[in-house]
């Protein structure tokens, strides 16, 4: 039996063991890590074989939010979130097939970066960098932060806010001292954990209410004891649609258009645009190892409305006055929330009717959950910050310098999130994947029309992009400001708000946004002058792998590139500072060496990644990417 707590001494044990094999996971790819340079600590040096890329890009996207947020609009509303699972294996295998080509080609490190190159200038670049650091604010930290301490709350009942703070310390500490390659191991290892234990819990709760078919009509039936005593509402009543991913276009929750066309909007940036997920399969060794990765997370990623969505929505036959409460003042006695306490469903599964040790495995899980999408998160923002801001800021910036402040940054990144946290708890009824999907529907079609257009098309001018990205973010921006202060009302009660925001699903202004910015961008390109060659060739799909006519080496003598700014000052300092470091005492060299901050000289491996490939590998990733793509349009016939 689970102690007051819910978790056992055999639990403690299951925890406490996952924790020391992360620590010598992150232990040793720290020892193994090139992390001395940018190119070693961002990219990992660009070593990286599939399935770390593959298990790194899977545990990036899924984090606690996925955990707490899917089981628990599943256990509100049913089968339908699925879809941005099961929509989701597309755009990682776009990412391989289509931009990585294209991103290698162009030699960047970053997104912000490949706009400069791309465009030329700096002001999209800029723009574009504060922009994804505001978003990662907004539905990432934030999310995964809470979504973390709503899980510790229900399994220790600790203090919600000081569990959070010991996690990410822990989770800050080996971001700062590994680099990439510290993050990906240890993520190779939390996804090996979140698979094997969501399948567990899933069958044995499927087991516990009898199989597939039961689970249908006991979750229809799973109405909470409030609403049966109160013949006046249907507050708290499962939906009929609830078993269907393609709903009403417009009286449901989830309408089909906007889920199908805004999906490929917010698809796109997540996988093939993001920072977060694309830093991954730019660390592999090339492209096929790319590719390959990306059908292992396209694998990974179609088991998710299994080991997460059915879970939530057996959570709610089992705890039905709990997980589906509609009264607030009771909601607030369960969950501390007056919203609805539904995001509690997936820590209520675990803690419940799991075997001791089972039980152990799911905690560590959810910590993994939460440990590997945050220490993603903190590099792919610091790799932003650093090479997109801070060498705007210091041009001659060295290389020790650029490390300094790519950490420090990381700590100041966490803190700004965690005052977000009180939004994302109000938000969406308390639903977090719906706080998570409404701000990606709003802020996310100016930045694909941004990189979209200008790897699509040569014609894309710098201006037109810019005046996309700007008046699209703006409208993102006033419907967000709109939604806070006009919060959605209680069940039962009428709504008042205005129609833009009571009658306009966030999916289809997700459309509409990405509507406009392309409009604008293609308008204004056409009525501005085409850019050089030097900003399109190598740039686009149609010409990635090719030189430029002119070629930037000559440009760039009288621009200094990024890297050359960075590192003439670091280069004529060298040699006295090797001699300072020499005479360093051993305990600053340890500081040194946990940080990776060194003198030492370390060969770039960027000419390792090439869109190059063999042809046998090629066709080995091809042919299983048509593999993932017939099991995602099986599973869509399945729920249609």
């Amino acid at each position: 039996m689970a102690s007051a707590s819910g978790v056992d001494a055999v639990d403690i044990a299951v925890i406490c063991l996952y924790f020391v094999f992360v620590s010598l996971v992150g232990l040793w790819s720290m020892y193994k890590s090139r992390r001395s340079n940018a190119k070693g600590y961002f990219l990992a040096g660009r070593t990286m074989t599939w399935w770390p890329v593959g298990a790194s890009i899977f545990a990036s996207n899924v984090g606690t939010g996925h955990f707490i947020g899917l089981a628990g609009t599943g256990a509100a509303s049913g089968l339908a979130v699925g879809i941005y699972e099961v929509q989701a294996i597309y755009y990682v295998l776009l990412l391989a097939w289509v931009f990585v080509p294209v991103y290698i080609s162009a030699g960047v490190v970053t997104m912000p970066e490949y706009l400069r190159k791309r465009y030329g200038g700096q002001r999209l670049r800029i723009v574009v960098s504060v922009c994804t650091l505001f978003l990662y604010i907004l539905m990432k930290i934030s999310v995964d932060v809470f979504a973390g301490a709503i899980f510790i709350q229900q399994a220790f009942n600790w203090n919600m806010y000081f569990s959070c703070v010991i996690l990410l310390l822990f989770t800050t500490a080996y971001t700062i001292a590994g680099g990439l390659r510290a993050v990906m191991y240890t993520d190779t290892l939390g996804s090996l954990v979140m698979v094997i234990g969501g399948f567990v819990l899933m069958l044995l709760a499927l087991v516990n209410v009898g199989g597939y078919e039961e689970l249908k009509v006991r979750y229809m039936q799973a109405i909470p004891n409030t609403t049966l005593a109160n013949p006046n509402t249907t507050c708290g009543y499962p939906r009929e649609d609830a078993f269907s991913m393609m709903r009403d276009p417009v009286t449901s929750d989830q309408p089909w258009p906007g889920a199908v066309i805004g999906l490929f909007f917010m698809g796109t940036w997540y996988f093939c645009a993001d920072q977060l997920i694309v830093q991954r399969a730019l660390a592999a060794k090339h492209v096929t190892h790319a590719k390959a990765g990306s059908v292992l997370a396209s694998y990974f990623k179609l088991c998710m409305i299994f080991m997460i969505v059915m879970p939530g929505m057996i959570a709610r036959i089992l705890f039905t006055d709990e997980v589906a409460c509609t009264e607030p003042a009771e909601c607030k006695r369960i969950c501390d929330s007056e919203v609805g306490c539904s995001n509690i469903a997936y820590p209520k599964l675990v803690i419940g009717p799991m075997p001791s040790g089972v039980r152990g495995l799911m905690v560590a899980v959810m910590m993994a959950a939460l440990m590997s999408s945050l220490t993603s998160i903190f590099n792919s923002g610091s790799t932003i910050f650093t090479m997109d801001i801070w060498r705007r800021i210091r041009p001659k910036a060295a290389n020790k310098e650029i490390m300094i402040v790519g950490r420090v940054f990381v700590v100041f990144l966490l803190a700004i999130s965690l005052m977000w946290v009180p939004i994302v708890q109000s938000a969406h009824s308390g639903q977090i994947f719906l706080y998570i999907n409404s701000m990606q529907s709003y802020f996310t079609p100016p930045i694909f029309a941004c990189f979209v257009m200008g790897m699509v098309w040569s014609r894309t001018t710098e201006k037109g992009a810019f005046w996309g990205f700007i008046v699209g973010m703006a409208l993102g921006m006033l419907r967000m400001i709109l939604d806070i202060i006009y919060r959605a009302p209680p069940c039962g009660v009428e709504d008042t708000r205005p129609a833009v925001v009571s009658k306009i699903h966030f999916l289809y202004f997700n459309v509409f946004v990405g509507v406009v910015s392309l409009t604008l961008t293609i308008v204004i390109s056409l009525f501005t002058e085409r850019l050089p060659d030097e900003n399109v060739v190598g740039m686009t799909w149609s010409t990635r792998g090719q030189k430029p006519l002119v070629p930037r080496e000559t440009e760039m003598k009288s621009v200094p590139t990024d890297e050359d700014a960075a590192g003439t000052k670091e280069e004529s300092d060298n040699e006295e500072a090797d001699k300072q470091v020499a005479s360093f005492p051993r305990w600053k060299k340890a500081i040194f060496w946990v940080c990776g901050i060194s003198r030492e000289v370390v060969e770039s491996s960027e000419n390792a990644a090439s869109i190059e490939e063999n042809p046998k590998w090629r066709w080995v990733a091809n042919i299983n990417a048509l593999v993932v793509i017939g099991f995602g349009i099986a599973i869509n016939i399945w729920v249609w």
